[in-house]
């Protein structure tokens, strides 16, 4: 049978699993609220930020005489320990709880607090000689301890995860691009037949989108460099050293590299959250790019007999239960349902963003998780995507001539030869009797072969 200790908060007494170094809130935690199955664990997770901000909150109260030097070094090293997620299985708490997060601050308090009892030789649960509250959380409260927990890991994770993935999906079709710059296609608008591009072009847009997808999550740091910590309850700084703000943002940057920094308005901090609004939405904005380019493909891909059949996409699994040799394009099928889960996500995002309201927004973990979630998926599926798809694509050469050669909107190059309603005429009777169109051109007498074929180019039409 298990065994137990008795653990004590505000609100009484309460038995913990001995075996366990969380505490008396996260025991609480989890009997009010089994609401759904998502923890804080996506690496670096929330429990890495907290970990993280509690080291950097010690050391920064230490240094301003506001904390014994051995406790904060026994603050610090267990904080770096769960940074490191030696302890991740002490953290068991669902996402939707408090909207402060509170029992998840706590949660790490509590950790926090008795391993640093352990190391210093103490009894686990005792609260002596380190207390969660008065000691781990000191100069702090969960309503800028959470905030700037959501800044530490969505900064950590788009520059760790996301941002490599899509710039080597970037890179990889860069390549392509230039590999294909002399391959003369037709183009297609409305999905119907166009003037013709190279496939080179073709690319290069879908390159140029990833590009601005980039810049627009760039242009959302900034934001998130700001730090809430320093504003405790309501932005007022009480309880707090001063300084204590400004020297733990410098720590933390200091940790990371990143250029955090204490928020010069922590009611904004505490409040509102447009910064991991804008995040959010510069995410779904990389998630349009990513489902067109996707669909692209499977469009250029689609047959291999009886459609489009230009590109021919690497073959990685059966495609079918009951059709013998069925290959279908799986991995833009994925990506494509990523991107419809990050638009979900940054749906939710936008309207936990508005729940401020006077002095807290009290929807922040589920703003926490759809967004780290929207990273994380991201940046799976560009690294799939890439590895399985991208590097793999080739373009079906015959068929792009054969179907380019069909293509009557070349017609287009005989307007100013003449003229548009000429040249319409011209398409419609190639497209009513079946002919090309330069068989059309010549049997109405108005353009000699030798005319056609300088002025009707494809690959100077490019």
């Amino acid at each position: 049978m298990q065994n137990f200790r008795t653990e004590t908060d505000s609100m009484g007494p309460i038995q913990v699993p001995s075996d366990r170094i969380w505490g008396a809130q996260t025991q609480r935690s989890l009997a009010h609220f089994p609401i759904g199955t998502d923890r804080f664990q996506w690496p670096p997770s929330i429990i890495k930020a907290l970990g993280r901000l509690k080291q950097a909150a010690a050391e920064a109260n230490a240094e301003l005489g506001e904390l014994d030097p051995q406790l904060a070094k026994a603050i610090s090293e267990a904080a770096q320990e769960v940074t490191e997620g030696r302890w991740d299985d002490e953290f068991p708490l669902v996402v939707f709880q408090t909207g402060s997060g509170t029992q998840s601050n706590m949660n790490a308090n509590e950790v926090i607090a008795n391993r640093a009892i352990q190391l210093l030789g103490g009894e686990v649960g005792s609260k002596d000689p380190v207390h969660p509250n008065d000691h781990v959380n000191r100069g702090q409260s969960s309503n800028d301890t959470f905030p700037t927990a959501m800044h530490l890991a969505i900064v950590d994770k788009l520059h760790s995860h996301l941002f490599p993935s899509v710039k080597n999906l970037r890179d990889t079709l860069q390549a392509k691009s230039e590999a294909y710059a002399d391959v003369v296609k037709t183009g297609r608008t409305h999905l119907q037949d166009a003037t013709p591009v190279t496939f080179g072009q073709e690319i290069s847009a879908w390159v140029s989108q990833l590009d601005f997808g980039i810049t627009q999550m760039t242009d959302s740091l900034p934001g998130l460099y700001d730090l809430a910590i320093g504003g405790t309850a309501v932005g007022t700084g009480l309880n707090a050293h001063p300084d204590f703000g400004i020297c733990c943002a410098a720590k933390l940057a200091e940790k990371t590299g990143y250029p955090f920094r204490s928020a010069p308005n922590k009611f904004f901090s505490l409040s509102a959250h447009e910064a991991v609004v804008r995040c959010s939405a510069a995410l779904r904005g990389l998630s349009v790019s990513l489902l067109k380019i996707a669909n692209d493909l499977r469009w250029l891909a689609s047959g291999p007999r009886c459609g489009i059949g230009e590109v021919n996409l690497p073959e990685n699994e059966p495609g079918s239960s009951i059709m013998p040799g069925k290959v279908n394009p799986t991995q833009c099928e994925a990506l494509i349902m990523v991107c419809m889960q990050v638009f979900g996500n940054d749906a939710t995002v936008a309207f936990a963003g508005s729940q401020g309201n006077f002095q807290l927004n009290v929807c922040k973990p589920v703003m926490a998780m759809n967004t780290l979630e929207s990273i994380q998926l991201l940046g799976d599926a560009c690294t799939c995507f890439d590895k399985y798809c991208a590097r793999g694509i080739e373009a079906n050469k015959q068929r792009m001539q054969e179907l380019l050669e069909k293509n009557l909107m070349l017609v287009t190059a005989l307007n100013r030869h003449i003229g548009y309603d000429a040249a319409a005429a011209l398409a419609k009777t190639a497209h009513k009797t079946g002919c090309s169109l330069r068989e059309a051109a010549l049997n109405s007498g108005a353009i000699s072969a030798s005319e056609f074929d300088t002025w009707v180019n494809a690959a100077d039409m490019t």
